[in-house]
């Protein structure tokens, strides 16, 4: 059972009523009777017992309601004591006061269904008490002091849980009427219960020694008492009477009047409900004959759209089969990708390598009278002529092509005439200008000095490392863009979420790019100037010998061979773009034998943090089995660089996390690396521009990175078409 209970609202109704009973008793006239039934109350309130005390109420009537306890708390039963009937049944009362017996002018007591466990010894004290109603409880036996209600003259305590009644009970001598479950009694026998109270009677006098006398000789006492008490009352009484017996007829006239129009409005309402009950018969068969209809016709469609769902639900199947593989292939590309950005950003060479370039770059505004004799200044001319030749080159390209595709609708054919014929004069003009270019570039020192700012721009490990990740950057923001409208097409805009993580990372990343190029870009202009200030007056093709300087560079992996790695042990370190590691082995004479009996920590101590490089280094050194060290390539011996113009930097690959980092480039320009090129979804080629769907997407929009509209429209877009965001910044794509 729990402790406490919830007290439960009364209705309104109810409410109405008890306010209804309570004014009622308070009017003047009012009978003796308080009645406050059927009023879902779960406590009865000081104010009912206000009432009975000042008002002198005889009869109290709490039957059907959600009572608990009789008495609230601060109120006394004295309080009740003019009461003559109390009526409680059909409640929820546990126990009854233990000072119940100060109610000594009760004559009725009507318990009966409730949860009683017990009675209280003090209702020995009810004297006049003359029905005792029990029935319906959790009883289990009687109180002796029951014997003492001398004036009792019926007791009912049947469907409890009683088998023994008590041996005083014969000392109550009025007992006419005494109900029990006679199948169940152990004390008198069940023979002796079933033949009746006298029986019962009599068994308990001769138990006790008692001599039986029928109740009708005791019962004269009582009825005097009664009456007695009856007449004080009446004479009390007899001024009121007539006007009583008046009200009460003009009663019965108006409750004989209010009947007669009850059955006149129940035979009205039979009728509506007659009428009505034939209208919904009616409204019923027509409604069942449309369902039935629209039942058959609902199958048909349903029919015909499973098997259409069944033969979408196929093709949507291989569709998302198809991107799901491409998205697990971008994704696994960019965690490269961005997993290697995180860990050059980690290393702590970077600084020292910086610091390394500066100073080689003061080194080589030093001119030596053997590099000045060296100087082969025609091939490095020819060099100079073939870059800026390129670099021209690649500018006219650029504008061509814009060209055509501003005019390819209107003016195709005539513009291709147009640019062709421009190419073959520029062409020409190149092939007979070669040899005076090449003159021209010895004696101007400008031209020299731009031909090695390209070069200087294109060898410079930091820049080559950022203009590669823009571009791998530029290709994964496409195939993340294809991707997305792909899904969209298909209605999955639930699946849009990891996209859209992906595609926000690398666009952040691309803006963190180009301003870590433009401001590389500032820091080589600077030291151009450098250069140029330092430089002697009267020094004589002095650009033509930093140029030759530059080119014969010799690449980190050779150099490291010649400090006396091994060239194994550089290539695996290469392979893994941890190159930036092999000062630290060069430094510490660092072999295959000697990794073989390293672990972790040690590499660890030496300055490699990474753990993925940790493993592969100690599980390549327990797989490989040199037959000997690297030999120390001399100087002497190093193969002649002749001055060419030198190939674009390798693409590097970086991971995808979502932590943004700025990358850190590698030491050197010449890093072999694994190329990390896209797949797109549905074979290479461009995405198609989402505004005139005609031409394919060449700018991409910042900060959102969406790759959706060619050059044209773009111009007129202030928001994404994609994802309405604002466009700070566009970026224009140039395809090969």
């Amino acid at each position: 059972m729990p402790l406490f209970f919830r007290k439960k609202k009364p209705s309104e109704d109810s409410q109405k009523r008890l306010e209804y009973q309570l004014c009622l008793s308070k009017e003047a006239g009012a009978d003796d009777t308080l009645d406050i039934s059927s009023c879902e109350l779960s406590e009865v309130s000081s104010s009912v017992f206000s009432i009975c005390k000042v008002l002198q109420k005889k009869v109290l009537i709490l039957h059907n309601n959600e009572l608990r306890s009789l008495l609230p708390k601060g109120c006394d039963i004295c309080t009740l004591a003019t009461l003559k009937v109390l009526d409680l049944h059909d409640n929820r009362l546990t126990s009854l006061p233990e000072d119940i017996g100060k109610l000594v002018t009760l004559q009725i007591l009507n318990v009966e269904k409730n949860l009683l466990k017990a009675l209280p010894d003090s209702i020995g004290d009810l004297k006049l008490l003359q029905t005792l109603n029990l029935k319906g409880n959790c009883l289990s036996a009687l109180p002796s002091t029951v014997g003492s209600l001398s004036s009792l003259r019926t007791l009912d305590f049947s469907d409890n849980s009683i088998v023994q009644i008590p041996k005083e009970l014969a000392y109550i001598r009025t007992l006419e009427s005494l109900t029990l479950d006679a199948a169940v009694m152990s004390y008198p026998p069940a023979s002796v219960c079933t033949e009746g109270t006298e029986s019962i009677q009599r068994f308990l006098c001769a138990e006790l020694g008692e001599e039986y006398c029928p109740p009708s000789q005791y019962l004269l006492p009582v009825l005097e008492n009664d009456s007695n008490s009856s007449k004080q009352s009446s004479d009390c009484f007899d001024g009121l009477e007539e006007m009583w017996q008046n009200k009460f007829s003009n009663y019965e006239k108006r409750k004989e009047q209010k009947q007669q129009e009850k059955l006149a409005f129940e035979r009205h309402l039979e009728m509506k409900q007659r009428e009505h009950t034939h209208l919904l018969l009616m409204n019923n068969s027509r409604k069942e004959n449309i369902l039935n209809s629209v039942r058959q016709e609902q199958e048909r469609l349903e029919q015909g759209v499973t098997q259409q769902q069944k033969a979408q639900e196929t093709e949507r199947i291989q569709i998302l089969e198809k991107i799901r593989k491409a998205e697990d292939s971008i994704s696994n590309r960019i965690s490269n990708m961005l997993m290697d950005n995180n860990r050059q950003a980690k290393t702590a060479e970077f600084v020292q390598a910086m610091e390394e370039d500066r100073i080689r770059m003061e080194q080589l505004t030093a001119i030596t009278h053997e590099e000045a004799s060296s100087l082969r200044q025609r091939e490095v001319a020819a060099a100079m002529q073939r870059m800026l030749s390129d670099s021209c080159f690649m500018n006219l390209l650029q504008e061509a092509s814009d060209c055509r595709r501003r005019n390819l609708v209107s003016e195709a054919c005539r513009s291709m005439e147009n640019m062709d014929r421009k190419f073959e004069k520029v062409l020409s003009l190149q092939v007979l200008d070669k040899s005076k270019a090449i003159t021209q570039i010895l004696q101007e020192e400008e031209m020299q000095k731009a031909a090695f700012q390209a070069l200087q721009l294109q060898k410079d490990a930091v820049h080559g490392y950022i203009r590669n990740q823009i571009k791998l950057i530029e290709a994964e923001l496409m195939q993340l863009t294809k991707l997305e409208i792909k899904r969209r097409s298909l209605d999955t805009e639930n699946l849009q979420e990891f996209l859209v993580e992906q595609r926000t990372a690398l666009g952040d990343l691309l803006q963190q790019l180009l301003k870590q190029r433009d401001q590389r870009e500032v820091e080589l202009r600077q030291i151009l100037v450098e250069l140029e200030l330092k430089s002697e007056s009267n020094q004589q093709n002095y650009w033509m010998i930093q140029y030759q300087r530059l080119l014969d560079a010799k690449p980190l992996s050779l150099r490291m061979q010649e400090a006396g790695v091994e060239k194994e042990l550089v290539n695996l370190m290469c392979k893994m773009s941890a190159q930036h590691y092999l000062p630290i082995f060069a430094h510490h004479r660092v072999t295959t034998e000697a990794l073989r009996h390293m672990t972790s920590s040690d590499l660890k101590k030496l300055g490699i943090n990474e753990i993925g490089i940790q493993k592969a280094l100690l599980n390549w050194a327990q797989n490989h089995h040199p037959e000997g060290a690297c030999k120390v390539v001399p100087q002497d011996d190093a193969p002649e660089f002749f001055p060419t113009t030198p190939p674009p930097s390798s693409p590097l690959f970086f991971s995808n996390t979502l932590t943004i980092q700025n990358p850190s480039p590698p030491l050197t320009p010449g890093t072999p690396v694994t190329p990390s090129a896209p797949s797109p979804v549905e074979g290479p080629g461009r995405s198609e521009c989402v505004v005139c769907m005609e031409t394919g997407s060449q700018i991409i929009f910042l900060p959102c990175g969406h790759v959706c509209c060619c050059q044209v429209c773009s111009n007129a877009l202030q928001n994404c078409p994609l994802c309405r965001s604002t466009i700070s910044q566009r970026i224009h794509l140039f395809y090969s």
